[in-house]
């Protein structure tokens, strides 16, 4: 996983999803995998190369691929010749769907759906054109009636003919979930205080464990460290603000506890491999929290 960069997405946890819509001559992010599920529309990019785990593929001119939490996926300009590609990306949280809601009979197409999309689903030309054009009117609803309509997009899809799963199952990143009381703990302290200097001490003492064994702890049960969570959280909430506001750089980076420019800016780029300007220049298309 080491040349595989981790999304820091700009969902927190009071939104139920995020939609981008965007116009772009080609692609350039970087291999990576987050935590969120991810849908993603793909139109007039014939040629172009899509990577889900290990699976790599040429793609047509319609793309409509699901993936799963910490399934690797990336999408590159490869023998794409078109300069007109529309690419509309749907992120939302593993808990979206609580399990004992997805274990009702009518939401059983979805919940083997989700079980899939861990290995990546390719949806049919047929399905693409049926769901399409409500994918592209997502962003224009709101509140409450745009939570219906993704569930219902989701349906259709889940008893959609001739989906394809993509990547082997034997390959997943399951190493990078983790299920502990502790660490929700400590990572939604992180998250209700990251403007603030939170220290190992204080979240170590919150979950009632000495700082050495929670740093080991951190470490084993998400594959960072203390400080590098901490970060993570931060750059979640500086890149919700770098595409919602139009506050500086600076101001962004210290109101997300960076206590230097110069150290958001290096931490930034590290973990995103761009800078927070090319960042913000890339999410100039439509986007929706909800």
């Amino acid at each position: 996983m080491n040349n595989i960069t981790k999304e820091i997405t700009p969902l927190t946890p009071s939104d139920c999803f995020t939609l981008f819509s965007r116009q772009k001559k080609g692609f350039d992010f970087p291999l990576h995998y987050h935590e969120e599920y991810e849908l993603n529309l793909i139109i007039n990019a014939k040629g172009a190369k899509r990577i889900v785990g290990d699976h790599i593929e040429e793609i047509d001119s319609l793309e409509l691929v699901l993936v799963g939490p910490n399934l690797c996926h990336a999408w590159f300009t490869h023998l794409c010749e078109t300069e007109d590609i529309t690419e509309i990306t749907i992120q939302f949280h593993q808990d979206l769907f609580d399990d004992a809601l997805l274990k009702k009979n009518q939401l059983s197409f979805i919940r083997n759906m989700f079980i899939q999309a861990q290995k990546g689903i390719l949806f049919s030309e047929e399905t693409i054109n049926s769901v399409k054009n409500r994918i592209k009117a997502l962003a224009k609803k709101q509140g409450f009636d745009s939570v219906l309509e993704l569930l219902s997009i989701l349906h259709d899809l889940s008893i959609s003919r001739n989906m394809r799963t993509l990547s082997d199952a034997g390959f997943s990143n399951d190493q990078f979930n983790y299920s502990s009381r502790r660490i929700e703990k400590a990572f939604a302290y992180m998250n209700d205080n990251y403007s603030k200097q939170v220290t190992l001490a204080e979240v170590a003492k919150l979950v009632g464990m000495p700082e050495a064994s929670f740093s080991r702890f951190i470490k084993k049960r998400t594959g960072n460290s203390f400080i590098d969570s901490l970060n993570e959280i931060r750059l979640g909430h500086a890149s919700r603000l770098l595409i919602d506001t139009t506050s500086t750089v600076a101001e962004i980076a210290y109101n997300c506890g960076f206590n230097n420019i110069s150290n958001f800016n290096r931490i930034f780029k590290k973990k995103k491999a761009c800078t927070p300007k090319d960042f913000r220049l890339s999410f100039s298309g439509t986007r929706i929290f909800i």
